[in-house]
């Protein structure tokens, strides 16, 4: 599309926008209330605990006491939603369920739609997680060759902290507007548009935007429409 002119990399974040995060995850938090004979909804539990998940990043890098990492501040959040359902669970139970999120699958439509954008841009994944984890999700699971991975260990902060951004579009060589972030989390587009870089917004979850100036340029429901709209 002619706006978009000027993109020469989209930057992706991974986790919820190419990784199923729900998808993925449900069936071991099934398992695992399963075996504590627990009857709470296993898709209750990851909502409560996705949301705790962001509340601990936020927190990790508003307190600037040190960035704890991605599977940390997850496992911290694991442990709060955990206690907030009123389920007992020892440090070994809590490790045996976060090692799940070595398990993480893609959309499956995404396997078809990353090879339409490179033939057009720079793909680059910009994420939360840590370097180690991210070379093993990207290799094991989505299986895709990335210009970069490029994790926020780099700048020592969370996703929407502007540095991450920032330090992506230096060590990509580029302008910031010569990015697009790509993401389903709305926090995320938001932070990349206050720093100038394009965006689009993969809506999945068919959420309501935030109430801000900084919008997306495109707002899609999948990888296949983000293809057909920047291919």
């Amino acid at each position: 599309m002619p706006q978009f002119k000027d993109v020469k990399a989209l930057t992706f974040d991974a986790f919820g926008t190419i990784l199923d995060l729900k998808g993925s995850l449900i069936p071991f938090i099934s398992e695992f209330l399963k075996k504590k004979q627990v009857k709470v909804a296993p898709e209750k539990i990851w909502d409560d605990w996705r949301a705790r998940q962001r509340i601990e990043q936020f927190q990790d890098t508003i307190m600037m006491v040190g960035h704890s990492g991605y599977l940390e501040t997850s496992r911290r959040a694991c442990v709060y939603t955990l206690a907030l359902h009123g389920i007992s669970a020892s440090p070994e139970e809590v490790k045996e369920l976060m090692g799940a999120w070595q398990y993480l699958s893609p959309f499956p439509e995404v396997a078809a739609a990353l090879p339409r954008l490179k033939k057009k841009y720079r793909l680059v994944v910009v994420s939360n997680g840590e370097p180690d984890y991210l070379a093993h999700l990207v290799k094991d699971r989505i299986r895709f060759d990335f210009e970069k991975v490029i994790s926020v260990e780099i700048v020592g902060a969370f996703k929407p902290h502007p540095a991450v951004y920032r330090r992506a579009a230096l060590m990509l060589g580029l302008e910031v507007g010569e990015c697009m972030m790509i993401s389903a989390n709305s926090f995320d587009v938001v932070g990349a548009r206050a720093c100038g870089l394009q965006a689009a917004f993969v809506n999945r979850n068919k959420l309501p935007y935030d109430d801000t100036p900084y919008k997306p340029q495109i707002v899609v429901n999948n990888f296949t429409e983000l293809a057909e709209a920047l291919a």
